[in-house]
């Protein structure tokens, strides 16, 4: 990453919109000062007006207002573990209120919420794809990021949780290249490069990595070195715009991801005998196998293109945007080895086509009022093919025949479309009312659905160091069709993965009122703090897990859900000093599943966990009491040829969810927790000053510098399939490049 002078970076809006203040900027303040050293940044005062200009008025368009908002720039990602290489997940958890989870299981919740995030790139919907182990978003293309939650306004549907709007580095203002060689513990090797050109009117940002290491997935044993755990990934992102005039430009997004991954293994695993051979006859399988030699692989590939075309002229400004994309991902199983433990052997591959078209617009509307409207519509395609290899089973349940092979192949389709108009008011020079409505439409292979859902945000600066702010939202959020199971339980009745009951309800859009409050307050120069509360109840909450023997996540309702909690952050920047701390406690619950439901036992057993589940509220999967997240950085210049960067940084979890044991000993799903983690990280950076425009930078990151050994996942619980540890004391380095 560059260093570079302080540039233009309109995030401000105007006048109008002077009251709306992020109510909690936890992350806002601690952001770097830039290093007088180091300068790439070549480019005319003129253009870069212009595309400044465009960027303001893109922000007039899509604002936070109202929402909790939290900025993270690229000098904070700098500040962090292991910088601009770590996992874009990683970047998030440095936010309040977002909880830490295994890469099979999602990754991160925030505020209580399995996924229903949705992503933007430079205010532009990127289109799902299906999860998987990887990551497909790098932190080293980031320019901002912000990570938008609370009572969204109503130009946010469908994905509510929280927006991850990105906005990309730009050719604009990072005019130069950087070529970086990253590595250390678990065999990681990671060659990447980055260039931005700003010629003419033309802007164009590029940034690519090839990364290699020993430890895709999160280990399923407390030791250092996972089994069978190598991971191969492939990363290109090119952002482009041309600026047609002064008052509007074209731009490309483009990505293309693929990546490899063994599937970690636990040795010391037991089969059932009955899998491997006949009574008194000839073997079915080996008569033996170690699960410690297991070979299970998952593929993953991701490309998405999106096109925007801008206009800012007057009063009105708008963008409309049209985007693809194309998302695989493809689970390999052992084809012996799977049959001998689990007595199924599952080849699954699934694929997502989707596009669609976006419009924003504003528009405003004399002194007191700002008129925002537009809509989106995606159209998707899955297709879910399996080849699943399954023992016969006889009455009493026992194999009592060679292995077979069953074909599951079924195509689901999905439409989103929604429609939106709100109007910022200013009622007072210091008080803003945000009011408007969506509606929505969900039509699916499985289900058709449709919501009116109003939105109300108030905001209030009490005082030029004081914001307060109240919000409510009525949302919808269908089901990820990509998630969904659309297979045919028939096909298996009499086989070893059958189900234990037929009952198989559609998977619903969950519909949920949400209430937020909160305000932030600057103590003092260059320190704030800031408390925001918030209560969701749902109905047909949503959540995903992890069932059978793939690890491609599946869908289902809660018949009845509740989520609530409360964030408090603090920061505090002073001159090339920065520090802040987030703890958020939430609890997020529900009751019934009613949909899905031959993921969960028989219902005919009162001992089942759909039976408890049907009367009684259980934690979700996901729920995690207390989260926490802490920082501290300091970069001095040494000269004018050096300068240095030091950070630390921890994260804190109380646990999340496992199965427990009441007195009686009967199993209460999701009843207990794994024990509370923590994970402190150290670093620094040397930067070099070679020559007008070129830098040598050396970086040096402990991760886990305490190695405590600890379990995001210890295979208990609804929709978990196997334990995961988070990683141990690691060591990495990274020589960088910049030109």
């Amino acid at each position: 990453m560059n260093f570079r002078p302080h540039r233009f970076i309109p995030r401000s809006l105007s006048v109008s919109l002077r009251p709306v203040i992020p109510l909690v900027l936890g992350l806002r303040g601690f952001a770097q000062q830039a290093t007088p050293v180091a300068s790439t940044n070549v480019v005319t005062m003129e253009k870069t007006t212009v595309v400044g200009h465009l960027d303001e008025a893109r922000e007039q368009i899509v604002p936070s207002l109202g929402a909790t908002a939290y900025l993270i720039t690229s000098d904070q990602i700098a500040n962090q573990s292991q910088g601009p290489n770590s996992p874009f997940n990683q970047v998030i958890l440095r936010a309040p209120g977002v909880a830490q989870d295994s890469a099979a299981n999602g990754g991160l919740h925030v505020r209580g919420e399995h996924a229903n995030l949705q992503y933007r790139i430079n205010d532009v919907l990127l289109p799902e794809g299906i999860s998987g182990f990887g990551q497909e978003l790098d932190a080293r293309f980031v320019d901002t990021v912000q990570l938008v939650t609370g009572s969204l306004p109503a130009q946010y549907g469908f994905r509510t949780a929280g927006v991850v709007d990105i906005h990309t580095k730009s050719g604009a203002f990072v005019n130069g290249g950087e070529a970086q060689m990253y590595g250390g513990s678990f065999d990681t090797l990671r060659p990447s490069f980055e260039y931005g050109s700003g010629a003419g009117k033309l802007n164009v940002f590029v940034n690519g990595s090839y990364s290699h290491n020993g430890i895709g997935i999160e280990n399923p044993t407390s030791s250092y070195d996972a089994l069978h755990d190598i991971t191969d990934q492939y990363r290109l992102f090119s952002y482009l715009s041309y600026v047609l005039d002064d008052t509007s430009r074209l731009s490309f997004i483009g990505s293309a991801s693929y990546a490899t991954f063994q599937v970690p293994n636990t040795p010391g695993l037991e089969a059932d005998p009955a899998n491997h051979s006949a009574p008194g006859g000839d073997p079915w399988l080996p008569g033996s196998f170690a699960s410690s030699g297991l070979n299970e692989r998952q593929q993953e590939q991701n490309y998405y293109g999106v096109v925007t075309y801008q206009k800012s002229v007057g009063d009105l400004n708008f963008q409309v945007s049209a985007f693809g994309r194309n998302s695989a991902a493809h689970f390999l199983p052992d084809p012996v080895g799977d049959l001998y433990f689990d007595g199924v052997a599952s080849d699954v591959n699934r694929k997502l086509y989707s596009g669609g078209l976006q419009a924003d617009s504003s528009y405003q509307l004399g002194e007191t009022h700002t008129v925002r409207f537009g809509g989106s519509l995606l159209k998707e395609s899955v297709s879910a093919d399996a080849t699943v290899a399954v023992f016969p089973l006889d009455p009493n349940g026992n194999p009592n025949g060679p292995p077979q092979s069953i074909v599951d192949n079924h195509t689901l389709h999905g439409l989103f479309a929604g429609v939106y108009l709100q109007d910022e008011w200013k009622l007072l020079p210091r008080l803003t009312l945000n009011y408007g409505a969506r509606f929505d439409v969900f039509s699916s292979s499985f289900d058709h659905e449709n919501q009116l859902s109003p939105r109300l945000n108030l905001i209030y600066e009490a005082t030029d160091r004081t914001t307060l702010h109240a919000g409510y939202a009525r949302y919808f959020t269908p089901p990820p069709v990509e998630f969904v199971s659309g297979g045919s339980l028939a096909k298996f009745d009499h086989t070893s993965n059958a189900a234990v009951t037929d009952q198989s309800g559609p998977v619903k859009a969950e519909r949920s009122n949400y209430f937020d409050i909160g305000l932030s307050h600057k103590l003092a120069p260059g320190l704030q703090v800031g408390v925001d509360g918030y209560y969701k109840q749902a109905k047909n909450q949503l959540d995903d897990g992890l069932f059978g023997q793939t690890l491609i996540l599946s869908a289902f309702n809660y018949a009845r859900g509740e989520i609530y909690g409360v964030e408090f952050t603090t920061s505090y920047a002073s001159g090339g000093f920065s520090i802040y701390a987030n703890v958020a406690w939430s609890v997020a619950r529900g009751e019934d599943w009613n949909s899905a439901q031959f993921l969960f036992g028989d219902p005919n057993d009162p001992n089942s966990d759909i039976s408890y589940v049907k009367n009684h509220w259980i934690a979700l999967d996901h729920d995690q009491r207390v989260s926490g997240s802490f920082g501290a950085a300091y970069t001095w210049t040494e000269s004018a040829h050096t300068s240095t960067r030091v950070y630390a940084d921890a994260l804190y979890g109380s646990g999340l969810r496992t199965d427990a044991t009441d007195s009686l000993g009967n199993t209460i799903p999701n009843g207990g927790t794994v024990p509370a983690y923590y994970s402190v990280n150290l670093g620094v950076e040397q930067a070099f000053k070679l020559g007008a425009r070129r830098i040598l930078k050396a970086r040096l990151d402990v991760v886990n510098l305490t190695d405590n050994v600890y379990q995001l996942r210890d295979g208990g619980g609804v929709g978990v399939n196997a334990a995961q540890y988070g990683m141990r004391r690691s060591l990495f380095g990274s020589l960088s490049y910049a030109f």
